[in-house]
C-alpha cells in the first residue's frame, strides 16, 4: 500500500533528464560521486540501468506507446505442438527423447499466450540486471523456476557451436535428416538462410517414422520439438540449422544444461523485448507466463488442470491452461504498480520438492552462455526468491569482459558461498534488510505510470503497512485493499462500510 511519496520532482530537459545532485547509495555504490543524470519517476540514480534512456519504460512515463499495439506480438507454438506431438513415440524413438532430457517439453506448452500479461511484465525487464524491477524490488526467472517449471536439466554443459552456412546447412540435413541432396538445397534456399522451417521437419519426421528410420525421425522430432518452444526464434516458422548439430549423437546430448540453454534464450530476448524498438517478443512465452502465475496469483486469468498437491511429478508447468483475459497491457500497468509484497507468492515450488529437489547450482552467480550468447544470472538480485533477506547486491558483472565462463559454471560452489554468505534465512518471505528499499528506489523506477496525469510527474515510494503476520490474513488485507482502491472508496461511504471494517479486522491479525 502506498502511504507516502517521495519528495523528488524537479525540472526535466527537453530529452526526459532531470539533474540530480550525489547521493549516497550505501556501500554498494561508487558511481554516486559521478554526478549522475536521472530520469522522471526513476532512476535518480543511472549507474546501474545504463541503457535505460532507450527502455520501453522511460516512453510509458511519458505516454508513449511502442505503437498502435501496445503489446507485443508474442506467438506461441502450443496448438501446433498439440496436433503434431503424438500421445506416444514409437520405442525406438521413446528412448532416445527420454534419455535426451526434453522430454518434458512435449507436453508443457501452453495452447495460447495472453499476450497483453506477458507484455505487461516485459516492460519491467531489464537486461542488466536480468530481472523484473517490481515496485517492491527485483525477481527473476530463475534456473530452480526452469526445473520446477520445465523439468528440463539445469546441470551440464553449455554449447559452443560452430557457424553454419547455407551449404554446411544442406550437408548437415542429408547427412542427419535423410533428405536428398536436391531437397535439402531446395529447402534451405528457399527458407534464404541457415534455417528449416518447422512445418518440413514434421513432414520428414513423420515419414522417418513411417519407413522405421528411427534416428533421421528422432532428429527431425527434437529440432522441431526445441524450435518450437525453448529456441523459438521471432520468425516463429523457422529454427536455426546449427541446432541440428546437437543431436548428431543421439547417445550423447543428454550432457547439455537445457535448463540454461532455455533461460539464455529467453533472457536474452527479454532484453531485446523490453527496448522501445522493439515490438516482438521470442523464446519460450509459456516459461515466461506460468512463473507469472506461479508467483503472482492475483495478475491476469490462471486456468488450472489439477492441484498440485495432487500431481503425479508432472512439470509444474502442466499445471496452467490458457484463459482469455480482459485487461489490456495498459490496465495492468497501474495494477503491477500498486503490487506489495503480500500479492507474491514466493517460493511457489515447494510442495514440488519431491519431485525436484532444490539444487545449489541455482545459486551461481555468474554468466551463462549458450552458443554464443552469454547473460548474467544474478540471484543475489532476488534473493527473497530463495528464501533469503535481500541485502543491497553487488554491481552487475560485464559478461563481455568474461573469459572463463565454462570453468566458473563448474567451480560454482564459491560463488554459491558469496551470495549467501551475506545475507540470512528471512523470518519472513519479502524480508529486506535495512536500506534496501532506499536503494532500490534511487537505481530504479517503482512505477511505469504517473499516479495523476495532472499532478507534477513525481514517483511515490512505496511504504508497506506492517500488516498481519498471518499470510492467510495477510493475503484477505491484500484483496480488500485491492477492492476498495479500485472503486475509489472513502471510509466515510455507508456502502463500503462493512468491507473497511472488514480490512480493520484483518490488519490487527
Amino acid at each position: 500500500m502506498y502511504t507516502g511519496t517521495l519528495k523528488m520532482v524537479r525540472r526535466r530537459g527537453a530529452d526526459g533528464r532531470i539533474p540530480v545532485r550525489t547521493l549516497d547509495r550505501g556501500a554498494s555504490s561508487s558511481a554516486a560521486a559521478a554526478e549522475p543524470t536521472g530520469y522522471p519517476g526513476g532512476p535518480y540514480d543511472t549507474s546501474l540501468l545504463v541503457k535505460y534512456e532507450h527502455h520501453v519504460a522511460r516512453h510509458i512515463w511519458f505516454g508513449e506507446e511502442r505503437g498502435p499495439k501496445k503489446e507485443l506480438k508474442v506467438a506461441g507454438h502450443g496448438l501446433k505442438l498439440t496436433s503434431r506431438v503424438p500421445l506416444a513415440l514409437p520405442p525406438q524413438m521413446e528412448s532416445w527423447v527420454s534419455r535426451s532430457g526434453l522430454a518434458s517439453l512435449q507436453r508443457t506448452s501452453l495452447n495460447k499466450i495472453d499476450t497483453n500479461l506477458v507484455s505487461a511484465f516485459v516492460e519491467r525487464w531489464h537486461l542488466e540486471t536480468s530481472s523484473f524491477h517490481m515496485p517492491f524490488g527485483e525477481m527473476s526467472i530463475t534456473l530452480d523456476d526452469v526445473a520446477c517449471l520445465l523439468h528440463l536439466p539445469i546441470r551440464g554443459i553449455f554449447w559452443s557451436p560452430q557457424d553454419v552456412t547455407e551449404e554446411l546447412a544442406v550437408e548437415l540435413a542429408v547427412d542427419y535428416l535423410g533428405v536428398s541432396q536436391g531437397q535439402a538445397q531446395s529447402h534451405v534456399r528457399s527458407c534464404r538462410g541457415s534455417y528449416y522451417k518447422l512445418e518440413w521437419l514434421y513432414d520428414i519426421f513423420v515419414h522417418h517414422r513411417v519407413a522405421s528410420s528411427w534416428a533421421y525421425a528422432t532428429r527431425a522430432y527434437l529440432l522441431m520439438l526445441v524450435g518450437s518452444t525453448i529456441f523459438a526464434d521471432k520468425t516463429f516458422t523457422l529454427v536455426e540449422a546449427r541446432y541440428l548439430l546437437l543431436f548428431r549423437d543421439l547417445d550423447g546430448c543428454s550432457g547439455y544444461s537445457w535448463g540454461a540453454a532455455a533461460l539464455v534464450t529467453l533472457y536474452r530476448y527479454l532484453g531485446d523485448a523490453s527496448m522501445y524498438s522493439c515490438k516482438q517478443l521470442g523464446g519460450y512465452p509459456t516459461l515466461l507466463q506460468c512463473w507469472i502465475h506461479e508467483y503472482f496469483p492475483t495478475v491476469g486469468k490462471r486456468g488450472e488442470n489439477w492441484n498440485p498437491a495432487g500431481n503425479c511429478g508432472l512439470p509444474r508447468a502442466m499445471r496452467w491452461s490458457y484463459r482469455q483475459g480482459v485487461l489490456k497491457v495498459d490496465d495492468l500497468r497501474p495494477i503491477l504498480d500498486e503490487l506489495t509484497p503480500t500479492d507474491v507468492i514466493w517460493r511457489p515450488f515447494e510442495d514440488h520438492r519431491a519431485w525436484r529437489v532444490f539444487d545449489e547450482i541455482c545459486l551461481y552467480r555468474g554468466c551463462l552462455k549458450w552458443g554464443e550468447t552469454v547473460v548474467p544470472y544474478f540471484p543475489d538480485r532476488c534473493l527473497r526468491q530463495f528464501g533469503y533477506r535481500q541485502y543491497v547486491p553487488s554491481p552487475p558483472l560485464d559478461c563481455m569482459m568474461a573469459t572463463n565462463i565454462d570453468v566458473d559454471w563448474i567451480n560454482y560452489h564459491q560463488s554459491v558461498v558469496d551470495v549467501i554468505g551475506s545475507s540470512s534465512v528471512a523470518t519472513t518471505p519479502s524480508e529486506v534488510e535495512d536500506g534496501y528499499l532506499e536503494w532500490y528506489y534511487r537505481v530504479s523506477h517503482p512505477r511505469l505510470v504517473p499516479p495523476h496525469h495532472d499532478a507534477p510527474r513525481e514517483v511515490p515510494v512505496p511504504v508497506y503497512d506492517a500488516g498481519p503476520s498471518d499470510p492467510d490474513w495477510a493475503r484477505v488485507s491484500t484483496l480488500i485493499r485491492r477492492y476498495l482502491r479500485q472503486v475509489n472508496a472513502e471510509k466515510e461511504d455507508p456502502q463500503f462500510s462493512d468491507l473497511f471494517e472488514a480490512l480493520h479486522i484483518s490488519r490487527s491479525h
